[in-house]
């Protein structure tokens, strides 16, 4: 018998799903593949097993995840807390034999199952051994089952408190810094400290020089929180970490579990980074991550110092380090904020707002309460980047680990740890770190002294790698060598002479002195600090400091610049080029770019093997769920993430559910001839041939003539999409086209993409209630491009989704071919498919075409048509790389006569009246349109002027309603309506042969124009 689900997790449940023995509480009643969606899930949580699961957008994928993962976690706590009262009720633990029968369900339980005692050992020496652990464990267990109850004690009183606490401590603290703010205003006015403006100057120079640098230890060296925080080290409970790609992406889920079952009772904490959830205004106008980043560190390193031993500074620098403490880390502040999170659950603008009211930081604040949260919700970075991970206070030591949409996961690890510096950043670090040095050097320490010139050092090796002199102004050194080289880390180390240098060292001297803020402090003062008698030593630095920062007698140009985000020193960007340098020599490699100018050189480092940053996460967690709503092809995530991680191939499952749309309305259609027969093979070779241009252009008239609403068409590139435009309207295509659709263009600039898509909503929206001769729009895009990811074309924005060919990455590029030569080095190759390397191409198309075409189906009641141009896509081999859910329901067509006719059943063009319904079937080719007869049915008829065409074919009627070709383009209803149809003709350039309905009952009023079967033109 199932144990009944805690109090704790689903309690609230209004609806309760049963599922293969495991109840389920939903919101509603869940669609089927919700069900084994929420099945799965468990079975992966239970096993302890790699899932990577596939629920296409608009199936309800994130309650899904929801409601199956906090089940799990609901009847695992239950399960751990009877095992335990079994245990201490018996006083023993579980026995050898016993270990399959009743599992361990904590860590704790390592020590029960045993060391392998040696052979021949006497049984009462084995026997005492054994019963000694089981008393060890019953002892752990009692300590902690008092340490859990305590906990949830503590945090029953939060809830019931919470509110009255908070409005206490807030009424009593508003009224202590209005008490504060009185007595400092009197200071500054007994002491008239507002007048000594160069003195305040010259003190805050001082915290511009680096402290004294004591050990090179790394324990130290990793110190990055204040040691009295001693609730990060507080037991962390059995927990589910849920991360995403955005933050907007997060506070939707959070919405998402307020809505579940799960929602009242569930702990919660959302996680962000400093930049999002700074509330200290100084601080957050330094605008760049980093600076923020070093900023926040440097003032909690400040006011650890000043708490170790204030009292012994000089007047002078105790005045520095109460404005360098941040008054918003505040301990019991903190709490309170923790308490608020946990009692609660919150978004990260809700936790933000929090922080402003109780001036406590929500960066910390949230932090403290990962240890007791139930579920955790972060960002990518903060969960796969080791070191922000470590500093979070992240534990994923048995946990559970989500990461949602994941598509990207493996670029997302490979461009998370793969940096790029150009030679003008590496001239102007190299310069604004000798100057700082001549500077102060007379009070800098020895060792800060000897780090400082390592680092000197490396920049001018960099410089010299890439041809140039570090000496010289880098925007007019011309190199005599271009293109690109690749090195392995090592060679590069050697041919730059600097293998002699430990990077470790200089690394962890970087992070613990923070060299780099201290630089950029030097920088922005420069101008307004130094006066005119220092100017003359800065002799060969003068005039490159100078381009770095504005005059201070220089106003901006305008006040959007002023307020722009500042840009974070050059060397910030370097220090983590030196720690890509310490990755394994076989795990990456080292880019020089040689461009012409050494500004325009560039040195990157290219990691290509993410597995051993994702190793750690594998390793640790319980279980890890890899989901997304277009995971195809998951060879990807097995190969390069998993096997390379060390994942036995058991271990991972593969989940893929269908879609919760009818099957009539979504068409996937592939199209392998145009409609004058030419072979549609948009190759790198042919793309640019004016006759496959040509035909892209007229099938998109054609589609553009029967799909109602937005008309979405996709490109490999910009370039190619210039071209294509181009051409189009010198030969009048684009003409036609906008004839039937106004066309729109994504925009490069980011700021450009919601005006665009605002317009082109608006657009659809004004052409579907006027319902004139333009239908609708037409957007073209670019696949990777900002449209083709993250924005959803539901309903009528997205009716149909064109891809002209196939947006296969640059093969040319250096990057690309060396993830290709390693990965056919690495990776095995299975029998019968394409090595690893020439997979990966094929992959990162299928990968970018799955998620421009999964743009349009958005929810159940949905439709559209996904049209491939392009007969590569009929090959087996490809067709397996599209979603499950498309994959099904794909048609092959070898001419474009039956495509076009089979997207007229799906979307038809004219939205006519319930009593004249839509022809049921019909079929065309270039010069024959057939019609079927039947109650309600329309009957096209006309005459073809082109020489050798043939006329139209209209099915036999009893009625004798088919008229001859005496009428060209007329539209009639039968005569058993007693209403009938206003003839009009209407003529599509160039074809000789067009029709043009009219809505029933209303002959001034067009539904649609053109001639939606397909004719040429």
């Amino acid at each position: 018998m199932r144990p009944r689900a805690s109090k704790s997790l689903g309690s609230m449940a209004n609806e309760t799903q049963k599922v293969g023995g495991i109840h389920f509480p939903f919101p509603f009643t869940p669609y089927s593949i919700q069900k084994d969606f929420m099945a799965e899930l468990y079975r992966v949580l239970e096993a302890g097993k790699i899932g990577i699961f596939e629920s296409p957008t608009g199936t309800g994928k994130s309650l899904s995840l929801i409601c199956g993962a906090l089940s799990w976690l609901r009847d695992f706590e239950q399960k751990k807390r009877e095992e335990e009262a079994r245990l201490l009720e018996t006083g023993t633990g579980p026995l050898h034999h016993e270990k399959d029968e009743s599992p361990c369900l904590s860590s704790s339980c390592e020590v029960a199952s045993g060391t392998p005692r040696p052979a021949g050992e006497p049984a009462w020496v084995t026997e005492f051994v054994q019963k000694k652990e089981e008393r060890d464990l019953v002892e752990r267990l009692k300590a902690e089952q008092a340490r859990r109850r305590q906990r949830e004690e503590h945090l029953q009183q939060l809830q019931h408190r919470a509110q009255l606490k908070y409005a206490a401590k807030r009424l009593r603290q508003e009224q202590e810094e209005t008490e504060n703010l009185l007595r400092l205003s009197r200071e500054m006015l007994e002491t008239g400290s507002g007048a000594e403006r160069l003195e305040q100057l010259e003190s805050g120079e001082e915290e511009l020089v680096l402290a004294e640098y004591e050990s090179d230890e790394e324990k130290k060296a990793g110190s990055r929180v204040d040691e009295d925080e001693d609730d990060l080290e507080e037991e962390h409970v059995t927990k589910v970490y849920y991360c995403s790609r955005t933050h907007s992406q997060l506070a939707q889920f959070v919405h998402e579990v307020k809505k579940s079952p799960f929602g009242k009772d569930v702990r919660l904490v959302s996680l962000g980074s400093r930049q999002n959830l700074c509330v200290n205004e100084d601080v957050k106008s330094l605008g760049s991550a980093q600076l923020i980043n070093d900023r926040c560190v440097d003032m909690q390193r400040s006011r650890h110092e000043k708490k170790k031993g204030a009292e012994e500074e000089k007047p002078k620098r105790r005045r520095q380090e109460k404005q360098a403490a941040c008054p918003f880390y505040n301990h019991e502040q903190m709490d309170l904020l923790r308490d608020e999170a946990l009692a609660e659950v919150k978004d990260i603008e809700q936790l933000l707002a929090l922080g402003k009211e109780a001036r406590a930081c929500p960066y910390y604040g949230s932090r403290l309460a990962i240890p007791a949260a139930q579920l955790v919700v972060l960002p990518y970075q903060m969960l796969l980047h080791a070191a922000t991970r470590q500093a979070a206070g992240i534990r994923l030591q048995d946990q559970v680990v989500i990461i949602d949409e994941a598509h990207n996961l493996i670029d997302t690890i490979t461009g998370m740890h793969s940096v790029e510096v150009s030679g003008s950043q590496l001239c102007q670090a190299h310069s604004q770190l000798l100057q700082y040095m001549e500077r102060y050097r007379k009070r800098l320490k020895a060792k800060n002294l000897m780090y400082l010139k390592q680092i000197l050092y490396l920049l001018e090796k960099f410089v010299a790698m890439l041809g140039g002199n570090i000496k010289q102004n880098p925007n007019t050194q011309s190199l005599s060598q271009t293109g690109t080289e690749l090195k392995t880390i090592n060679d590069f180390l050697f041919q730059s002479q600097i293998d002699n240098i430990n990077l470790f060292k200089v690394q962890r001297y970087c992070e613990k002195s923070m060299v780099s803020r201290k630089l950029f402090g030097f920088t922005e003062r420069y101008g307004a600090v130094l006066s005119s008698r220092e100017q003359p030593r800065l002799a060969g630095f003068q005039q490159f400091l100078q381009s770095l920062q504005p005059k201070a007698t220089e106003a901006p140009a305008d006040e959007s610049q002023a307020s722009a985000p500042r840009p974070a020193s050059p060397l910030m960007h370097i220090e983590g080029f030196l720690a890509a340098l310490t990755t394994a020599n076989q795990d990456g490699r080292v880019i020089l770019s040689r461009q012409g100018s050494l500004s325009q050189s560039s040195l990157k480092f290219l990691l290509l093997n993410p597995a051993v940053h994702f190793a750690q996460v594998v390793k640790e967690c319980r279980a890890v769920v890899i989901a997304g709503g277009t995971m195809q092809p998951v060879s990807d995530f097995r190969q390069q993430l998993l096997a390379c991680a060390g994942v036995e191939p058991e271990r991972v499952v593969e989940f893929s559910c269908g879609h919760v749309i009818p099957p009539d309305n979504i068409l996937p259609l592939v199209i392998c001839s145009g409609i004058s027969n030419q072979p549609l093979e948009f190759t790198f070779q042919k793309r640019e041939l004016p006759q496959m241009m040509d035909e892209a252009g007229r099938i998109l008239c054609n589609l553009c003539g029967v799909v109602p609403g937005g008309v979405v068409c996709f490109f490999p590139s910009y370039e190619y999409l210039r071209q294509v435009h181009t051409h189009w309207e010198k030969g009048g295509l684009l003409d036609r086209l906008a004839a039937r659709k106004k066309i729109f263009q994504e925009p490069k600039s980011t700021h450009q993409v919601e005006q665009v898509l605002l317009a082109y909503s608006r657009c659809i929206q004004g052409c579907g209630q006027e319902r004139g001769r333009v239908t609708g729009a037409l957007l073209l895009s670019v696949v990777g491009g900002k449209m083709s990811e993250g924005i959803n074309f539901s309903d009528n924005l997205g009716r149909c989704v064109v891809m002209v060919g196939m947006p296969f990455p640059n093969i040319r590029s250096p990057e690309l071919q060396e993830k290709m030569a390693y990965l056919d080095q690495t990776l095995p190759r299975a029998p019968g498919q394409a090595p690893p390397g020439k997979a990966l191409v094929e992959n990162l198309c299928m990968k970018a075409v799955n998620q421009s075409i999964g743009r349009a189906i958005r929810h159940q009641r949905d439709f559209a048509s996904i049209v491939l141009l392009d007969q590569r896509y009929a090959r087996p081999p490809v067709l397996a790389k599209l979603p499950a859910w498309i994959r099904a329901r794909v048609e092959v067509k070898a001419a474009f006569g039956p495509a076009i006719a089979a997207v007229q059943k799906v979307s038809p063009a004219f939205s006519l009246p319930e009593s004249l319904p839509v022809p049921r079937s019909h079929f065309s080719l270039p010069s024959v349109c057939l019609v079927s007869p039947g109650e309600g049915s329309l009957f096209l008829t006309g005459t073809t002027p082109l020489p050798g065409a043939a006329p139209f074919l209209c099915p036999p009627a009893g009625d004798g309603v088919c008229h001859g070709p005496g009428l060209q383009g007329s539209c009639y209803k039968s005569e058993s309506q007693e209403k009938g149809w206003s003839p009009e003709c209407c003529q599509d350039p160039g074809a000789g042969i067009s029709s043009h309905r009219r809505k029933w009952g209303n002959p001034e009023e067009t539904v649609g124009p053109g001639c939606p079967w397909g004719l040429p033109g």
